[in-house]
This record gives C-alpha cells, structure tokens and sequence, in this order.
C-alpha cells in the first residue's frame, strides 16, 4: 500500500491541489489525508475511490505498476490543465518517467491577466515570448518582456506575471523541480 499512498500525495501535488483542496473534494479530513500520504493511516476502498474522482482518474491507476514512461509529448497529448486559484492555462510538454526534475511547459495569460499571487520555492524558473508580452516582478524588480525575449531567475526570489495585452500571450516555460 505504501506505493499507492505515494502516489496520492504525487498525483495531488501535480494537480497543483492543496491537502484542503483534496479535503474539501472528498469531505475528508486535512488530518486524515495526511496521515495517509504519510502511510500512517489506512485507508478504505470507498475513501481511495473519493480520491480518485477528486483527481479524475480511475482507481485502477493507483494500483498500476507498469514503468510507461514515454520520452515524446506529441502535440495531440499535451495535457492542458489550470492550477487552483491562478487563470493561466498550462499544456504539459515533460515526458513521463521517475526523478524529473525539469517541468516544461507553455503557458496561456489571459487578455490583461492581472497578479492574484506571489510566489516563491527552491528552483529556477525560465520562461520565452512566443506571443504577446509580459510584465515580471522578481524581488521587487519589474521587467517588460516581449515575442523572442526570455527571463530566467531563481525561483526562491518573490516574484510573479501579468499579461500587459489585450490579447493572449504564450509562453514557453520551464521550471524546475517539477512542482505540479
């Protein structure tokens, strides 16, 4: 079973979900749901399968062993998907296999997408203009970027992205550790 917790707690920080975000999607506790990526608690089918529809996945992929791991995103699997609370849409370009440690991605701003958060984690994060342009603010410091620029910073510095357009703006980012 420890294999299946680990990949509760692997799959919910993909998602980007919070240990509450998963605790209001299944009704159970914060406690419980820890104790279980933990491996300190058991748990009942009927919670697993909670879990599962929470995340929109069969059960059945807890349990699956196989080493599928795939090196090539075609563009037909790219897996879009929106991170809680932010408006930026994000189309997975990483391959699939054990310790990656680099999360590449496209990222879609909304028309005039303004800051709802700040962030800040152990990494590096790089991001390229393929349209439109953007506003960065890293450590108190603002920088305007444009199609064919590119920033690059440490992510343990506070920083955050707006949109500055009227119309979306597509970048190429990659951000390490994979983080969701």
């Amino acid at each position: 079973m420890k294999e299946v917790y680990e990949k509760i707690k692997k799959i919910r920080k993909q998602l980007g979900m919070t240990l509450k975000d998963l605790s209001e999607a299944t009704d159970l506790s914060i406690s419980f749901l820890s104790q279980v990526e933990r491996g300190t608690s058991n748990l009942a089918l009927s919670s697993l399968k909670k879990i599962a529809d929470a995340f929109e996945i069969n059960i059945s992929e807890f349990f699956d062993d196989r080493k599928d791991y795939s090196y090539v995103t075609r563009h037909d699997q790219q897996q879009v998907f929106q991170v809680n609370g932010l408006d930026t849409l994000y189309a997975n370009l990483g391959g699939n296999f054990d310790k990656r440690v680099l999360a590449p991605y496209i990222l879609i701003l909304d028309p005039n997408q303004k800051k709802k958060n700040t962030f800040k984690f152990a990494g590096e994060e790089f991001y390229y203009v393929l349209k439109g342009a953007a506003k960065f603010i890293v450590d108190d410091n603002e920088y305007h970027i444009f199609e064919g620029d590119s920033i690059h910073f440490p992510s343990h510095l506070e920083h955050y992205g707006e949109n500055l357009l009227d119309e979306e703006t597509h970048l190429l980012g990659v951000i390490t550790p994979v983080v969701f």
